[in-house]
Formats: structure tokens, C-alpha cells, sequence
């Protein structure tokens, strides 16, 4: 990846996982923070046009959180468990509760690049090939885009 800017995002042809990579301009401890400490979490999530409210945020092994984002005044539920949360990895179960039999194994990797850049790399394992294309269909490259460029804003300005 050439620039900090530059998110990729990746259906797997041979198993229902999408990849997304990222590069940011910050330690991986900054990015584990970004990730794990609520106050900072709900402040970059999601496209710019929606607000996020936590529910519960406990982000240990075998914690579990739910989180609320607001559209023009239409809530949406999401939610999921904690497996491992380590500097280095977090792995964690994540459900839209609009869809709640689809579950996925999430898992973020901070990758040290050196010279205070690390890479994000994450993977969402779905059930279905059809559950991995809807949530493609869906938009999310939007949210991740724009969340991602939110992050990449707090970075700058000191604020992660």
C-alpha cells in the first residue's frame, strides 16, 4: 500500500471471509486503543452520517459489547463477544442484530511496520458465501472507508 489513505477490501473466491487492509500512521498501540477503549471507539466507527452510542463495551478475554448507530433517526444494534483481546490481536464475534443468525468471527491484526506506521489487517469469516456478498451489497466498504478516515483524522490530531 502506498499511502495511509488506502483501504482495500477483499472477498476470499475459495472461503466466505473479506479481508480489509489498512495502513495508518501510528503505533500499533494506538491502533489497539482505537479498538478497545470505548471513548475512542465510538467517536470513529461507522460512516460520517451516523452518530454511535455504546451500550456495553468491555473489551477483555471473554468480555462481550453492543453498540447503537443512529441515521437520521433510525437505530441499528450490533453486537458481539470478545475471544482474545491482546496489543497485537483482537479476535471477536460481531452480529448486526438486523440479521441475527449472521454471526461473524472477526480478527484484527496491528502489524509494527516500523517508523511509527502499523498495518490493520482484518478478516470477517461468514457462514455463507450469500452472507459474505450482502454484507459487500450492503454499504460497508462506505463505513469502513469513512471510519477509517475518521481514525486516521484522530491520529493526526492527537487525539488516539
Amino acid at each position: 500500500m502506498s499511502t495511509a489513505k488506502e483501504t482495500a477490501i477483499e472477498a476470499d473466491p475459495g472461503v466466505p471471509i473479506i479481508r480489509t487492509t489498512r495502513d495508518f500512521a501510528a503505533t500499533p498501540e494506538q491502533l489497539f486503543r482505537a479498538h478497545t477503549d470505548p471513548a475512542l471507539f465510538v467517536r470513529w466507527v461507522g460512516p460520517d452520517d451516523t452518530a454511535t452510542r455504546i451500550e456495553h463495551w468491555d473489551a477483555h478475554t471473554g468480555g462481550s459489547w453492543r453498540y447503537v448507530s443512529v441515521h437520521n433517526s433510525t437505530e441499528h444494534g450490533f453486537r458481539g463477544c470478545f475471544h482474545e483481546v491482546r496489543p497485537d490481536r483482537i479476535v471477536q464475534t460481531f452480529t448486526f442484530e438486523g440479521d441475527p443468525d449472521g454471526v461473524a468471527l472477526e480478527t484484527l491484526r496491528f502489524e509494527d511496520l516500523g517508523d511509527g506506521r502499523t498495518r490493520l489487517l482484518s478478516q470477517s469469516l461468514v457462514d455463507s458465501f450469500e452472507g459474505r456478498d450482502a454484507w459487500l451489497r450492503s454499504g460497508m466498504e462506505v463505513g469502513v472507508g469513512e471510519g477509517y478516515a475518521k481514525l486516521e483524522r484522530m491520529i493526526i490530531d492527537g487525539s488516539v
